[in-house]
């Protein structure tokens, strides 16, 4: 018996690189129109939109750089036949269980469509958005007091919304009457609509340029090459055997917790690839689920193992890199219906750490933990119309093997809100916008700081929802590096009205004239402090980065009238602590 034929290659590499640049180019363009007509402000200016293009069976060809994606295609594939859609149809939905976590919260709203070539079906595009709001218990339809996926506002199975150019708008009119705010609901819609339309149009005109045959086996080129890097990676990584590592979230802000996120990846003496999340603890009653597509953590570990890889797209090559994922059924990352799931980012987040984890408990050299990005959810009235300001906040990522963290970070590409804008579109003024010192993980790279955001509520009355992470449990530091240190919500800070308030928590009442400090957590650092350069320190302690006490505790170095005192820093390295390959809170070799 011999080996089969290698498959006949169409599409040579200098056409690859160029369809690769050409479906990379569709997808930013797609992103762009998303940005500039979406109505409503989680879109606009905090950019959390997605597109994505697939092939003609729907497997992901390029997608943003967000480690989230599941299978986008199958859920629209399991209730309508690819093989009976039509040039000008478009599908929706946001069901997190039906689509078994393609999307995980549902305020992500997908819109998918095929693209045609001379009758013949060749590609699908994709438009993702978060929705501010689609009904459910709060306005936002994401609260901390939820505990079914009911609460969290309409779902919608897998639809045709267009059929051949004809709009579904009675479903469409369901949909908006669900919401409070249904004019930027209409024109987020119709966004993500001319998005994906547009994505439509660009993908006929490259199937066109370079034919059917040869884009299919240009795409089927690029999900390869991609498999075959992360593959590679993977085995320099992990050796034979069990890698296992433990992270955890504080809780679901409904008493429980804290809870722990175990993974475990074993490499066969074959050479097969399964990670293991079974032994995560148990779903919660609270928003914190996250339904964990199988596809997730190849896409993570795929985005890690490609950085600084010029010619490489994000696609489904990750994954299909990994043999196996195993999860639990009713684990917090595989929680049943109805489980809450609308702030399932704070896991996500962690779940991202963890991932992380696995690299370094191998020998390799991931990034130290980030923060969870804060999300708060101000609601109330002001000139007599009511008003939704859902505001993301930004955090200190982990530090790096070569370089310290990046500071006030929210996730990946997406944005803080300007200032300016902020007090034109809310009732709002922001008394202080900055850095929050200390907050980044010592080391000899230090992790990213986080951010402090002071608002002085201009409303009459309203009422505040929070999600803030990681103040009992903060991120890890590794390679000898301290973990980072945790933020707090305070209204009236240094005043005798002051309260802090619960990380976790919904019905927060604010009135004209509070002021509402949020300071974000920082990630860890990685390499004992010690080994950090004292020019290093003075920088950090001069940009407002480190203060001068924490410079001498954290890190050996002291500073004095501007300048490091050679003498004093001398001392003080000379008691240099024994540390550990992890730190959460205290020095560990294993983290539990």
């Amino acid at each position: 018996m011999t080996d089969s034929a290698p498959p006949v290659r169409l599409c040579d590499p200098v056409t690859l690189e160029i369809v690769r640049g050409a479906i990379r180019a569709a997808q930013a363009e797609m992103e762009a129109l998303i940005e500039r007509t979406a109505m409503s402000a989680f879109i606009r200016e905090k950019k959390d939109f997605y597109t994505a293009l697939f092939d003609a069976e729907g497997v992901m060809a390029v997608g943003s750089n967000v480690p989230v994606f599941g299978d986008i295609c199958g859920p629209v594939f399991r209730k309508f036949a690819p093989d009976t859609m039509q040039p000008g149809d478009l599908y929706w939905y946001n069901d997190c269980y039906g689509s078994r976590g393609a999307v995980s919260h549902s305020n992500d709203q997908v819109f998918l469509a095929p693209v045609f070539h001379a009758g013949r079906r060749v590609a699908f595009v994709m438009g993702w958005a978060h929705f501010a709001d689609i009904g459910g218990l709060r306005p936002g339809s994401i609260s901390p007091d939820a505990t079914d996926i009911f609460q969290e506002g309409i779902i919608v199975p897998p639809t045709k919304l267009i059929a051949a150019g004809t709009i579904n708008e009675a479903a469409l009119d369901i949909f908006y009457r669900n919401s409070r705010f249904p004019r930027a609901a209409q024109g987020d819609t119709r966004a993500l609509m001319a998005s994906v339309e547009l994505g439509v149009a660009r993908m006929a005109e490259i199937a066109g340029r370079f034919g059917a045959d040869v884009l299919a086996d240009a795409l089927r080129q690029l999900f390869e090459r991609t498999r075959e890097t992360v593959r590679a990676r993977l085995k320099q990584t992990f050796p034979v055997g069990t890698w296992r590592f433990t992270d955890r979230i504080d809780g679901d802000g409904h008493g429980s917790g804290p809870l722990r996120i175990r993974f475990a990846l074993t490499r066969t003496p074959d050479d097969r690839f399964i990670l293991d999340a079974t032994e995560t603890d148990d779903q919660s009653v609270g928003p914190v689920n996250f339904l964990m597509n199988p596809d997730v953590p190849g896409m993570a570990l795929g985005l890690y193992f490609l950085g600084g890889e010029a010619t490489q797209v994000v696609n489904a090559g990750g994954p299909r890199a990994i043999d196996e994922v195993r999860l639990r059924e009713g684990s917090l990352v595989q929680p049943r219906f109805p489980a809450a799931l609308g702030m399932r980012g704070l896991t996500m987040m962690r779940v991202l750490a963890a991932l992380n984890g696995l690299v370094s408990v191998a020998g390799g050299e991931a990034p130290a933990a980030h923060a969870a990005y804060v999300i708060m959810l101000l609601r109330g009235t002001a000139g007599g119309k009511p008003f939704l300001m859902s505001d993301g906040i930004g955090v200190g990522y982990g530090a790096r093997a070569f370089a310290d963290g990046i500071d006030a970070v929210y996730f990946v590409a997406q944005e803080n809100y300007p200032v300016e804008f902020l007090e034109q579109e809310y009732p709002v003024r922001l008394t202080r916008y900055g850095i929050h010192p200390d907050s980044g993980g010592p080391g000899r790279w230090r992790g990213g700081c986080g951010i402090v955001r002071e608002y002085e509520v201009m409303a009459e009355e309203a009422v505040m929802a929070i999600r803030i992470d990681g103040v009992e449990n903060p991120p890890w530091g590794a390679g000898g590096g301290m973990s980072g240190r945790p933020g707090r919500v305070t209204v009236n800070p240094g005043t005798p009205g002051e309260r802090v308030l619960r990380p976790l928590s919904d019905g927060n009442r604010l009135v004209r004239g509070d002021v509402l400090r949020i300071e974000t957590g920082g990630g860890g650092g990685r390499g004992n402090p010690h080994d950090r350069p004292a020019e290093s320190v003075l920088a950090d302690v001069l940009g407002g980065f480190v203060g001068a006490e924490a410079a001498a505790r954290d890190y050996g170095v002291a500073v004095r009238n501007g300048a490091v005192d050679a003498t004093a820093t001398e001392a003080l390295r000379a008691d240099r602590p024994a540390a550990k390959e992890f730190h959460r809170g205290s020095y560990a070799h294993v983290l539990d």
